[in-house]
């Protein structure tokens, strides 16, 4: 009895990690350290990155507006260099011998445009970013468990969006600079220095709205790249797990994240698709009721504001039907997924149905059976004697639900949704269309042929 006590405690002294040790690696057990200097490097580098994101966004005045001078400084910012001082300067500066009512007016109605797209992009991506902050934002918070195993690919993706944020910023900022050093060069003022100072605030002026517009496309177009790493990684799902349960879970949580970037920028890609458009057909009116000559001159900034608008377009479009895509695709890979499986549990069932059969027959001729069973005992013992009744339950159990994940993937296939409109290769077409209709619209209100 003194042994068996002191053997239980001996039992009851040991620490909870040394009764589980199947919950250990061989690895971890002889060097624990390395893992977990991994894992922390790996969160350290996708912190900086994040921080770095939302140290940008902060300076562009989406970030910093948690509180009420925080936000009327922001809007104040955007006000003076977004809008007031392009309409000033134009105001201010002396052109003899220029027209310059008719560069005024097309040069304010440009300004105007690309201030309203630029407001839209600040009031819509600093409300979500006020109220999620940036790692709930991106979905890349680490209570959604997979911080650890995407996180490389998150970092990734960030970078490759910043890179694309500065090329098509860069590129926009170097065609407004090279057209007003063309205009400047064709159209003097009364000072060298008036003209440098006219260039530096439209360049400035036009830096800071673009890369506002533009900012807002990216986010959205990260937002939906980083969600196409886990549809890729459902997709290596199917391949390697066979219960539906986890399936169906799995996928009811990426239908959900879709379902929320739907909710969060639904209105934003509305208001985008209607300034753009409102903005674009007013720019075609003007140009083509003008009755003088459009140069690149006077109408110069009409393609420039047309490019960075287009460009913002395109990147949403590009990133709402790539992922809308993937998610239809899902239901594909699923029907593949459940063929395969199928065919190989048909082909092992036969295997085992037609061993059974042999070996009935064997036994049969044999002699095994006894001579004075009759023909109903022999069916009897055919029937019972057969293993095949519960591996086919199983087998059709398992199809069953199979079947029914396919037919659930194949009719909720989710996607970016603008109001119950999902954004795929039919809604562009759509778009396109309407667009196309309303071009041709102006140009037979504005464009008159008249006989000579």
């Amino acid at each position: 009895m003194a042994e068996v006590q002191i053997q239980i405690e001996a039992e009851e002294s040991i620490t909870p990690h040394e009764t589980t040790p199947l919950l250990k690696n061989p690895d971890e057990t002889q060097v624990p350290n390395p893992p977990d200097d991994e894992e922390n490097d790996k969160e350290t580098r996708l912190d900086k990155t994040l921080q770095r994101l939302d140290f940008f966004l902060s300076l562009l005045g989406f970030n910093n507006q948690s509180s009420v001078w925080s936000f009327l400084l922001s809007w104040a910012l955007f006000l003076a260099i977004g809008v007031f001082l392009p309409i000033v300067v134009l105001e201010l500066s002396n052109c003899p011998g220029c027209e310059k009512d008719q560069i005024k007016s097309f040069e304010i109605g440009i300004v105007i445009s690309q201030a309203c797209l630029a407001a839209a992009s600040l009031i819509c991506l600093s409300h979500n970013l006020r109220k999620y902050g940036v790692r709930k934002f991106l979905f890349v918070d680490r209570y959604s468990g997979h911080v650890e195993r995407f996180s490389d690919q998150y970092v990734q993706k960030i970078s490759d969006s910043m890179r694309l944020l500065v090329l098509w910023v860069f590129a926009c900022c170097l065609l407004k600079t090279a057209r007003e050093i063309i205009r400047i060069m064709y159209v003097r003022h009364e000072s060298l220095w008036q003209s440098a100072a006219i260039l530096v605030a439209f360049v400035l002026s036009w830096t800071f709205v673009t890369t506002i517009i533009i900012s807002a496309c990216v986010m959205f177009h990260l937002v939906c790249n980083l969600q196409i790493i886990h549809f890729e990684d459902y997709g290596k799902l199917l391949e390697r797990e066979s219960d539906v349960v986890v399936l169906l879970q799995e996928h009811a949580r990426l239908r959900y994240y879709l379902s929320k970037i739907s909710h969060r920028f639904r209105i934003y890609l509305l208001l985008q698709f209607v300034i753009v458009t409102i903005n674009q057909f007013l720019t075609l009116f003007q140009t083509t009721g003008y009755k003088g000559i459009i140069t690149f001159i006077n109408g110069g900034d009409f393609a420039v504001s047309s490019i960075v608008q287009v460009v913002g377009t395109i990147l949403c479009l590009n990133a709402a039907a790539k992922i809308s895509h993937r998610a239809q695709g899902i239901g594909a890979l699923a029907s593949r997924w459940h063929a395969l499986m199928t065919c190989t549990a048909t082909e092992s069932s036969q295997l085992r149905t037609s061993n059974s059969i042999a070996n009935l027959e064997t036994a049969y001729k044999s002699g095994s059976f006894n001579n004075d069973y009759s023909e109903s005992d022999l069916e009897s013992l055919d029937f019972i004697t057969a293993p095949t009744n519960v591996q086919l339950a199983s087998y059709m159990s398992s199809y069953h639900k199979r079947l029914a994940l396919v037919m659930y993937l194949q009719a909720n296939p989710g996607g970016i949704t603008i109001f119950g409109w999902t954004v795929d290769r039919s809604l562009i077409n759509t778009i396109f269309f309407i667009q196309l209709s309303l071009v041709t619209f102006v140009l037979g209100k504005t464009i008159v042929v008249t006989p000579e």
